[in-house]
């Protein structure tokens, strides 16, 4: 699954460039059209989709239940720790789900978030919050929104397909001692997405992205970074265990820490519903 982030399943496996007029010649513009000059960008077009669909046909399980905790920090301010339980369920058809739930501290326990990313592309989000009683619709407008006041926007904790960006392999560059391939992908439809283009570092072994760099439309800079530091094979499963979405403008940033994982828990469809993210106790019996 390619652009899922870590543990809350995500989100997490999307340019501009400033352009100056200049005269090409007719014979030349056609050249460039035909791509006969371009050979070199035509085979990384093609090995950049063929990672991505490696990288999103990553084997992750079925069925996932995760707890771990959310670490929201910035500089002069004390960490605020969240608790929470994470469940996926991926169907036959292409269809995932994602429940989200937190348990502590007070002001955010019961508060929930379903993602249902259906075999056509699109996705339907809802938020629960205990104090309104009730779930609210995440329209595709806001998924640029903040969840719950972390780095983490509504569209990382959405499956993307491949299908929805072009690709192009970029490079090999060392991460930390480990040969990575470097992946750019950028929306086919703009509106898509809220994001112009992603840069991520692929692990060849696990194909996890250990560093995916975020950059709105149109800007060369990215504005967001994630970042992996500890993988663990759980299950047969290579399973991040730790990493962090960090605000590279602001120095906020978000650390995903998941401290047990099962998979292949058997979850039932009815767990993925609006009655569900509604009533916490449904989810209970599930969490590992």
């Amino acid at each position: 699954m390619a652009n899922r982030l870590p543990f809350l399943f995500l989100s997490f496996l999307d340019v501009g460039d400033r352009r100056r007029a200049f005269f090409v010649a007719p014979w030349l513009l056609a050249l460039l059209m035909t791509g006969l000059l371009l050979p070199g960008q035509a085979d990384a077009d093609e090995r950049g989709r063929a990672l991505a669909q490696k990288v999103y046909e990553r084997p992750d399980g079925d069925e996932v239940a995760s707890h771990g905790s959310m670490v929201l920090s910035e500089s002069g301010h004390e960490p605020r720790i969240r608790e929470l339980y994470s469940f996926r369920r991926e169907e036959s058809d292409g269809e995932v789900s994602n429940l989200i739930r937190f348990t502590a501290p007070a002001d955010i326990e019961g508060t929930g978030l379903l993602t249902i990313d259906h075999a056509d592309g699109s996705t339907d989000q809802w938020i629960y919050l205990p104090a309104l009683k009730r779930d609210r619709r995440i329209p595709s407008a806001r998924r640029g929104g903040r969840f719950v006041g972390s780095d983490l926007f509504y569209e990382d904790l959405q499956d993307r397909k491949v299908e929805e960006d072009r690709h192009q392999w970029l490079r090999k560059e060392s991460l930390e001692g480990v040969t990575t391939e470097v992946l750019e992908s950028v929306p086919i439809d703009a509106n898509s997405s809220v994001y112009g283009r992603r840069v991520s570092w692929i692990h060849p072994k696990t194909l996890i992205p250990m560093r995916v760099d975020l950059y709105r439309p149109g800007e060369s800079v990215p504005f967001k970074r994630l970042r992996v530091y500890k993988v663990e094979r759980i299950q047969g499963f290579w399973t991040v265990t730790d990493s962090v979405m960090k605000d590279l403008e602001s120095g906020h940033q978000t650390r995903i820490l998941n401290e047990k994982t099962v998979y292949d828990r058997r979850l039932p469809a009815h767990l993925f519903t609006n009655r569900a993210l509604q009533d916490p106790s449904i989810d209970q019996r599930f969490r590992p």
